[in-house]
This record gives C-alpha cells, sequence and structure tokens, in this order.
C-alpha cells in the first residue's frame, strides 16, 4: 500500500513557495515534480526545494504518471482551465483559493470531479491551523454560548500596479477575491449562509476593487461585519461575540496564531507553538484523504467551496464587479 503521495506544483511564485516549504516538513507527501513556463525558473525551484522533476510545462507534469497529487498555485484567473486539466489526467487537485473566479467555473470543477471520482479541493489553509480547529471545537462545545456578532478584516498595503496580479482585471485582480475570501470564509464557517448581506467598495482605475465592505445578517440580529483593503494595513484580526465572552484571533488571523479568550473578567492567550508556516497542515490531510480513498475533504467539501463562491458571487454581484 502506499504510504507517500508525491507531489507536483504548477505556477512557482510566492505562494508556491510558502507550500512547498510547508510541505518539506509533512511525513506522508514529498514533493516530486515543478512545473513553469519558464524553465529556468523551474530547475531553480527544483533544485531550492530538493524536487525530482523540473518541467518546462504545465502538461509535462499532468502527464507525469508519477506525480498523485498536484498543488495549482497560479493566479486566479487560470485555476479553473488548470484543474480541469489535471483532473481529465487523472491527477488529484489542491486549488488554491480562490477556487475559481465565479460560481459557473467552480461548478464545472466540481461536477468533472465528482465524475471521474478525483480528488478535489480547495486550499482554503486556514481551516486546518490548529488555532482555527480549537476555536470551531470551543464555539461547538457552546462554553461561551452563542455568537452574537463576527468582525473580520484583512488588509494591506499593496504597490499599485495596472499590470500586476492584485490590480489586473483579466488574471481576478482585487481585494475581495484575494483577501476578502479570508473574513467571508471566517463568517460562512462560524455562522453559515447569511439570510441576505450587504457590500460596497472604491475601485482602481483597472476596475477592481481596492476596499470591500460587507455585512452579513442573519437571524436573530446576528451580523458579520466583514473588510478587505488593499489601501493599508488594517489589524487583521477576528473578534467573537459571544454571550458569556468573546474570542479573539489574534494578528494576523488567517495564518499560524494565538487566540485570547475573554470570559468572567479573566482573559487568556492560548498560543499553540507552531513551528511551521502552517502549509503542512492543509497538504498533510489532503494527503491523508488520497491515500484512504477519498475524493473529498471530509472538513472542508466541495458543497463548502460551492457556497463560498457562491458568497464571493453575490458580493460581486452587489457592489458591480463582474470578470
Amino acid at each position: 500500500m502506499k504510504k507517500k503521495i508525491k507531489w507536483g506544483i504548477i505556477g512557482l511564485g510566492k505562494i508556491a513557495n510558502k507550500f512547498a516549504k510547508g510541505l518539506s516538513s509533512v511525513h506522508n507527501s514529498e514533493l516530486y515534480a515543478v512545473a513553469s513556463r519558464d524553465i529556468d525558473k523551474a530547475h531553480a525551484f527544483s533544485k531550492e526545494f530538493k524536487a525530482e522533476k523540473a518541467c518546462g510545462s504545465y502538461a509535462e507534469l499532468m502527464r507525469d504518471s508519477e506525480v498523485d497529487a498536484i498543488y495549482i498555485a497560479t493566479p486566479h484567473a487560470f485555476h479553473h482551465e488548470l484543474t480541469m486539466e489535471c483532473i481529465k489526467h487523472g491527477k488529484a487537485v489542491l486549488c488554491e483559493k480562490p477556487f475559481a473566479i465565479n460560481s459557473v467555473q467552480a461548478n464545472e470543477m466540481i461536477e468533472l470531479a465528482r465524475k471521474h471520482k478525483v480528488f478535489l479541493m480547495e486550499a482554503l489553509w486556514t481551516r486546518f491551523l490548529p488555532h482555527f480547529q480549537f476555536v470551531t471545537e470551543k464555539l461547538r462545545s457552546g462554553d461561551l454560548g452563542m455568537i452574537k456578532s463576527l468582525k473580520a478584516d484583512f488588509g494591506f498595503k499593496a504597490k499599485y500596479d495596472e499590470s500586476g496580479r492584485l490590480f489586473n482585471k483579466s488574471l481576478g485582480g482585487g481585494s475581495l477575491l484575494d483577501i476578502g475570501i479570508y473574513p467571508v470564509f471566517m463568517a460562512y464557517s462560524l455562522l453559515g449562509m447569511p439570510n441576505d448581506l450587504e457590500a460596497k467598495a472604491k475601485f482602481t482605475e483597472t476596475e477592481v476593487d481596492i476596499n470591500c465592505d460587507i455585512k452579513f445578517n442573519y437571524k436573530q440580529g446576528i451580523q458579520a461585519k466583514l473588510y478587505s483593503t488593499l489601501e493599508e494595513k488594517t489589524p487583521t484580526t477576528a473578534e467573537i461575540e459571544l454571550e458569556k465572552g468573546k474570542i479573539v484571533l489574534n494578528p494576523r488571523f488567517h495564518e499560524p496564531t494565538s487566540v485570547t479568550i475573554f470570559s468572567e473578567g479573566k482573559e487568556e492567550n492560548i498560543d499553540f507553538g507552531i513551528e511551521t508556516n502552517g502549509y503542512n497542515f492543509e497538504a498533510e490531510h489532503v494527503a491523508k484523504m488520497i491515500l484512504q480513498g477519498k475524493t473529498e475533504s471530509d472538513i472542508w467539501s466541495l458543497d463548502h467551496t460551492r457556497d463560498l463562491m457562491n458568497l464571493l458571487d453575490q458580493i460581486r454581484e452587489k457592489i458591480g464587479l463582474e470578470y
């Protein structure tokens, strides 16, 4: 029986470097091949992370029979096409968030994976981090009562470059899909689908949102206030107000961090002592699922991804952003 998953990586930018670094500490995985349209870049990447093979085309990596799973780390706009091709080659896929540009693309990806019985998951790494697992269990326990409200933000100062990934509309640019997805994910994961939502945004000359202000409205007056921006650095925290206290996911809430619990006049800070960059947790989970013969995650399913994509579509409709 196979004990290790051989990974391939498509797209060798900043996020691929982080994933490859995280993967190096995963016991049930190894980095086997990497692919870039720039073969020199592929060779440099493979040397740095000790991959056995460097490919000068994505197709070459997809065709390699040794590859079990492929991590897609290209800009958003290419996720759909590349995922579809990987699935057709029978390769398990971990596709970086956002899963796709819209729900139409996402549904096609999901339907093809289910048809071919090939593993597919959106790489929402936060869902697998110890501090987030702790918070979900704490909320499930009911110790602090029901959630009354939630606030989450994510912002940093991005250098304005009309042709760069963050501001180029043809590449799926804008704050919402790049970083706003994290506050949206937080609200969806902890509160579910809202009854309705409100959203407004400020746009750049390239017609993408440079910031986005979102409200999710739930029953009994519960509200989630969410914000993303490429104009300034924000606290990047998530605060959950409960009947008997408050939970704060400290900066930056989407990556390995600490959690502070306020209750009965006391403050407790919990540090999870993570010594890796955190990408190992999702990689280990995916490898485990594949080795068990599963075609979907039992933590972050394709139905969860479908819901999240639908929410992003609704927000884009409210702010008037079309790709």
